[in-house]
């Protein structure tokens, strides 16, 4: 089971991080992932992690905005997202396998058997 938190209502410009946390398995050398669904869109990918060489991969949206990391003590993955938009405006979703996703379909939803609820995310002025 994974547990995702931290998310809130921020003004454009600021930061807010996510945090996943799974129970009943230890996430180490999983390959995890950050998706978002925004009112009326479908959902998307913006951030991966492989478990198997610890690969970092972004959707160009936020590349150089967010950062996915782990803490594999805590067995949680975490989001940073720095310089929020309105657009970024969407529920936010964990993700994990114990696979590891070829590149081309890493930020896709198919990839990943573990998923927490969401947690809501609005920036906004």
């Amino acid at each position: 089971q994974l547990q995702a938190s931290g998310g809130g209502l921020v003004q454009p410009g600021r930061s807010l991080r996510l945090a996943c946390t799974a129970s009943g398995f230890t996430m180490n050398y999983y390959s995890v992932a950050w998706f978002r669904r925004a009112p009326g869109k479908e959902r998307e990918g913006v951030a991966a992690r492989r478990g198997g060489d610890n690969k970092l991969v972004y959707s160009n949206a936020v590349k150089g905005r967010f950062t996915i990391s782990r803490d594999n003590a805590k067995n949680t993955v975490y989001l940073q997202m720095n310089a929020l938009q309105p657009d970024d405006t969407a529920d936010y979703y964990c993700a994990a396998t114990s696979g590891n996703p070829i590149y081309s379909n890493i930020l896709q939803p198919g990839a990943y058997n573990h998923w927490g609820q969401g947690t809501q995310v609005t920036v906004s002025s």
